[in-house]
């Protein structure tokens, strides 16, 4: 074969390619699905996973006998909160009350600067909290969430229960409120769980009366030293039964708890892994900034965890 007959039979060979229905390979009449890419979800669903909201463990890897650090709300009592929270179409009240672990602002102003990263400051003008200043947001009007924080050194829940602290709470118009008590009346050598039981019941039925759709979280407390003569001080036998109480009266009356007590070690570690840390200040009741600064991040993670169950149970 000359190399113009080699010519034309490449030419003939590319003309066949390119007519219609001679295609190297067949083209399937369904093609197979692609098994490598990421579905495509509905808008509707798109929207929901996008309300998940990414959260790390800030645990330190010295803590020892932790447990999962998880929001306990068998009842479902924050589901109307959560609902709000993912559609955030209005202002969204918290208001966390305490003790003097509240009252030193860190603790909660950590969850409140966390939950603004999240879900928006638009809703409160950006004023930084101190000690020195008031705990009480203010509202610009716009939706979002209102992070109010009202603590009261030395109380107790039977102390904070005045018609006056009831009326600052309530005029807040919360959506949640946040309790933090239990290092106070694990302080009393003569603890009373009965006694106990009757002030949590007794505060959290003057805020739901007074707020109808109010829910309710509660916080077990960190763990506390007690001086005993000349022992000097040991850690606090009272607090697991304080503890204990607390997590009865949430079961007996469906509200959600964080339990921190245990979560950071719990009888056999709690105390033993904030002092290994350093994070108690010199009375071994109150905490450095640090220590309530890990306080703040770690209710924030069981809080944006248990949101996030929450929306994956909206998946349809």
């Amino acid at each position: 074969m000359n190399l113009k007959q080699l010519f034309i039979s490449i030419v003939s060979l590319i003309s066949l390619v390119t007519v219609p229905g001679y295609a190297q390979d067949v083209l399937p009449d369904c093609p197979q699905p692609d098994k490598h890419s990421s579905p495509v979800y509905p808008s509707r669903e798109m929207k929901q996973l996008m309300r998940f909201i990414p959260v790390d463990s800030p645990m330190p890897a010295t803590f020892r006998g932790t447990e999962a650090n998880e929001l306990t709300d068998p009842a479902g009592s924050l589901y109307p909160f959560w609902e709000k929270l993912s559609v955030l179409d209005r202002p969204l009240r918290i208001v966390h009350i305490g003790d003097s672990h509240v009252r030193g602002h860190v603790f909660p102003y950590i969850m409140r600067c966390c939950l603004e990263d999240d879900f928006g400051s638009k809703a409160v003008e950006n004023i930084p909290v101190t000690y020195q200043t008031s705990g009480i947001a203010r509202e610009t009007g716009s939706n979002g969430v209102i992070y109010h924080i009202l603590g009261i050194n030395g109380a107790t829940c039977q102390s904070y229960s005045t018609p006056e602290n009831i009326r600052r709470i309530t005029e807040l118009h919360p959506d949640l409120v946040i309790l933090s008590f239990g290092t106070n009346e694990a302080h009393g050598r003569r603890y009373n769980a009965a006694e106990h039981t009757e002030a949590m019941k007794h505060l959290t039925d003057a805020l739901k009366a007074a707020c109808p759709d109010v829910v309710f979280l509660m916080t077990t407390p960190p763990g506390a030293y007690v001086r005993n003569g000349r022992k000097g001080k040991i850690i606090n036998p009272r607090t697991p039964l304080v503890v204990e109480n607390e997590l009865r009266f949430a079961r007996q009356y469906g509200i959600a708890v964080w339990d921190m007590y245990h979560i950071v070690g719990g009888k056999q570690r709690a105390c033993l892994n904030w002092s290994a840390a350093r994070m108690y200040q010199r009375d071994k009741i109150h905490f450095t900034y640090e220590g309530y600064r890990l306080q703040g991040l770690l209710l924030h993670e069981a809080f944006i965890k248990a949101y996030n169950n929450y929306v994956a149970t909206r998946l349809d």
